[in-house]
């Protein structure tokens, strides 16, 4: 009973309860769960925008572990290699198949109606023992770089937090302005004669476009009351700054939500500071004393009292130094960012050519 205690993610695959829910929600008994076995698979029927007709797993990380009875579990015989039928799912081939044995859509806790003696009759095309190794030494090597490099992602994020807050916490000697005297609020909307994209705040992307596009006619007439932004302006929104809604523009010339609070810079170098200084908590937690409760329960940060909030800021030399720093930062994660999604489609394209 002191199993580690999984759930299958289809991004992440296995999972501890703790690490994706922030606690354990197994119960005393565990009498939900099934003892899974290294080499065992299951086949999680929840639907998802990745998965959106479930996915298998293989158990490689434990010896034993507990896992939802929920799951459909299983093992495979002598002459099939459990990780490979765990690839062959994740090529989407047997989708097709799983579609036809879905009675109905997602119930109301997310689970697919296929039940486990339908999901026996799935049919797999499986190749001689040798080649199943040789496919599945191929996606571990495969799968050992894309995690080296997301580890290398999650320690320059932790390099970035941490210098950001070492920087913020030795500013006695910086000069304290009011932000009036750096931004203004960007209350005249003109649309020139051209489209627009239309841009959201997306966590830890920032700033970036939806897909969709509004020419003018629209924008002028129509009755959402689009906003417009341009590259450096700093954007907010009062009803998701825990979730990173706040930072500067770094794309372009966009519309956007009439949620959003919209400051026009006087000094750039100024507002690049202001941008970097919102990612730290601390100016976080020092705007949120400012919400105010509005109609249907969401909040707002007048910007009359954004601006009226008072911060530090160094000398020029000071902020050109720092602001360098961290565009240098920005500029290698983008950069292992790259590398990332490169092994990604690499293997996304060898799953999707793996049987032609």
């Amino acid at each position: 009973m002191n199993l580690p205690i999984l759930t299958i993610s289809a991004k992440n695959g296995w999972m501890t309860q703790v690490k994706r829910f922030s606690n354990i929600i197994a119960g005393a008994e565990k009498k939900k769960y099934t003892l899974l076995k290294k080499g065992e698979l299951s086949y999680n029927h929840g639907n998802s925008k990745l998965a959106p007709f479930g996915t298998v797993f293989m158990l490689d990380s434990y010896s034993e572990a507990l896992v939802p009875k929920v799951y459909h579990s299983f093992k495979t015989g002598k002459d099939i290699e459990p990780y490979f039928v765990e690839l062959y799912f994740h090529t989407k081939k047997v989708d097709f198949q799983l579609r036809k044995y879905i009675s109905s859509s997602a119930r109301m806790d997310g689970l697919l109606n296929i039940t486990y003696n339908w999901f026996k009759q799935i049919k797999i095309f499986v190749p001689k023992m040798n080649e199943q190794n040789k496919l599945k030494k191929i996606f571990l090597i495969l799968n050992k770089y894309i995690s080296l490099q997301q580890r290398k992602l999650d320690q320059l994020k932790l390099v970035h937090k941490g210098l950001l807050h070492q920087l913020l916490k030795h500013n006695a000697t910086w000069k304290e302005v009011k932000i009036k005297e750096i931004l203004n609020v960007r209350n005249k909307q003109i649309f020139p004669n051209e489209s627009y994209p239309l841009m959201s705040f997306v966590q830890n992307k920032g700033v970036i476009p939806k897909g969709k596009r509004y020419n003018r006619d629209f924008l002028v007439k129509g009755s959402k009351k689009y906003k417009m932004t341009e590259i450096g302006d700093f954007i907010y929104s009062s009803n998701n700054l825990e979730t990173g809604s706040i930072g500067i523009n770094k794309t372009g010339k966009a519309v956007i939500s009439p949620v959003y609070s919209i400051f026009s810079s006087k000094n750039h170098d100024e507002s690049q500071f202001i941008g970097l200084l919102a990612e730290d908590n601390a100016f976080i937690y020092k705007m949120l004393k400012y919400r105010q409760g509005v109609v249907y329960g969401q909040w707002k940060i007048p910007e009359k009292d954004f601006l009226n909030i008072q911060i530090k800021i160094p000398n020029l030399k000071t902020r050109e130094r720092i602001l360098a720093l961290f565009t240098n930062l920005d500029n290698l994660f983008n950069q292992e960012k790259g590398k990332l999604n490169y092994l990604k489609r690499v293997k996304k394209f060898l799953l999707q050519n793996m049987f032609i």
